[in-house]
């Protein structure tokens, strides 16, 4: 940290993770909809895929003006080479905002532990003081092994002050009581468990400082090289950009496109809405204006979005499919 960054210290900070789909960016912009008017709140989003979509999220919604301020770090769980990319970008955002707060919104397939240990460590013990850590979940997946046997699912479960059973209105009769149990088995013995639906989170559950235990043991590591920023490298002359990336069981690929291309939105929906994947998200300039858009597992909402710099893609799959490229390029308008 440089000597400017030390000044600022004890930035009230809260980790938002959950496994993919669960609503965590939903999470933020309902959060920042209650941000105090006086107040710079600042968001680090991590992605897992490499072109960065979020962030073009919370800037669509809320400019700097506002006191949103917004940093992306894409390409995977950001602790690691040792939380290098991390730490720039955080660095670079509580510089340029000074918050008041500071949201971190981890990827699905992200390691909070690890996370959590740079943190409260080393440069950041002063200027950082964690708070509640929140966890999203939809208790309806706690059927599928794909989620209770995989060791990110759980460790996200095992660091939260808060576990927050998002989207109930779309529970069964028992899906309540299944996530109490399993909190209770897995989680934190101080751990709560509230409900909420369409990722309406209360800015009062922020408040107080983590219960987290600090494991500062780095359990995983993964190549990648410093040097890389595909979310910021120059489109080519061909008009996009493509990238892929791997990991936790997952795959996803993502597109970024030149801001002259622009795209008819009927088609565009057609194409979003056959898809059969885990995760999508996505901005896009289209003849209709620039439009966001989420699908995981219950359905694909569009949201309309103030600006964004260019059109970008990432999706989340067991599987990827050759086919979707060729399809993203047939809603590209006739000139665009």
């Amino acid at each position: 940290m440089s000597s400017s960054a030390r000044k600022i210290s004890a930035v009230p900070t809260n980790l938002i993770t959950g496994f993919l789909g669960t609503g965590k960016t939903t999470a933020i912009l309902h959060l920042l909809k209650q941000k105090p008017a006086n107040e710079r709140w600042a968001v680090l989003v991590n992605e897992f895929g490499e072109v960065g979509v979020d962030g073009s999220f919370f800037a669509g919604k809320h400019a700097e003006e506002s006191g949103v301020f917004v940093r992306e770090v894409p390409g995977g769980c950001m602790c690691c080479t040792a939380g290098l990319p991390m730490q720039m970008a955080l660095n670079q955002l509580l510089l340029r905002a000074k918050p008041d707060r500071l949201l971190i919104e981890l990827t699905g397939l992200g390691h909070p532990v690890e996370v959590l240990q740079t943190l409260s460590s080393g440069p950041y013990r002063d200027v950082l003081a964690i708070q509640q850590i929140l966890t999203l979940v939809d208790a309806r997946k706690l059927t599928d092994s794909r989620y209770t046997e995989h060791a990110t699912f759980n460790q996200q479960i095992a660091i939260a002050d808060l576990v927050v059973g998002n989207k109930q209105d779309l529970y069964g009769a028992e899906d309540k009581t299944r996530l109490e149990s399993y909190v209770s088995a897995n989680g934190s013995p101080v751990a709560q468990v509230v409900f909420a639906q369409q990722g309406a989170v209360e800015q009062a559950w922020l408040q107080g400082a983590t219960a987290a235990i600090q494991d500062t043991r780095h359990h995983h590591h993964h190549e990648r090289a410093e040097e890389r920023s595909l979310a910021e490298a120059s489109i080519p002359a061909c008009g996009y950009l493509k990238a892929i990336n791997q990991g936790e069981g997952f795959t996803s690929i993502g597109w970024r496109f030149d801001v002259s291309r622009v795209f008819d939105r009927t088609r565009l929906f057609a194409f979003l809405s056959g898809l059969a994947v885990e995760r999508m998200k996505a901005v896009f300039v289209t003849g209709s204006g620039v439009r966001g858009y989420n699908l995981a597992s219950d359905a694909l909402t569009e949201v309309a979005l103030d600006d964004c710099l260019e059109s970008r893609i990432e999706i989340i799959a067991s599987q990827i499919s050759e086919q979707w490229e060729a399809q993203l390029l047939a809603c590209i308008q006739a000139g665009g």
